[in-house]
């Protein structure tokens, strides 16, 4: 609206989530991994399976998924993918968190109510660095302080 009517403008490179409003809900935002190999840019991917999600299970909905694609030096969060059930309300934390380059650590850390679908962002962090509350992976990072 602005270049339109003569004004200053610029284009922020913005967030933008998008969401299939399917049964399950698909959900993502930032980065996808086919996107990062297609730019050559290396990351890694943690993934949170909702059948180890308390309240996943109190809604008989075990069959979603919470993934993170992460910058492995930086630990700098680039994308992250949903799929289950709110998949589309669930993205806007992590549209915030590639917005403001949020790390692994910074979702990790941040305190989730429990039990909710919400909880399953910061159980993927964990699971980047191998210690995740509700599900079993092997440790690969020092252990959150």
């Amino acid at each position: 609206m602005e270049a339109i009517t003569g004004e200053s403008s610029a284009f922020e490179n913005v967030i933008i989530p998008a969401v299939v409003f399917t049964d399950p809900e698909v959900a993502w935002c930032g980065l996808t991994e086919a996107e990062a190999q297609e730019k050559g840019i290396q990351v890694q991917v943690a993934r949170f399976p909702w059948a180890a999600s308390g309240r996943a299970l109190t809604l008989d909905r075990p069959d979603g998924l919470t993934k993170l694609v992460i910058e492995p030096e930086s630990e700098r969060v680039l994308g992250v993918g949903i799929v289950g059930h709110g998949a589309g309300e669930l993205i806007s934390e992590g549209v915030l968190a590639v917005e403001m380059g949020a790390t692994a650590r910074d979702i990790a850390e941040s305190v989730h109510p429990h039990p909710t679908l919400s909880e399953t962002l910061m159980e993927c962090a964990e699971v980047f660095y191998g210690y995740p509350t509700h599900t079993y992976v092997q440790k690969k990072r020092p252990p959150l302080p």
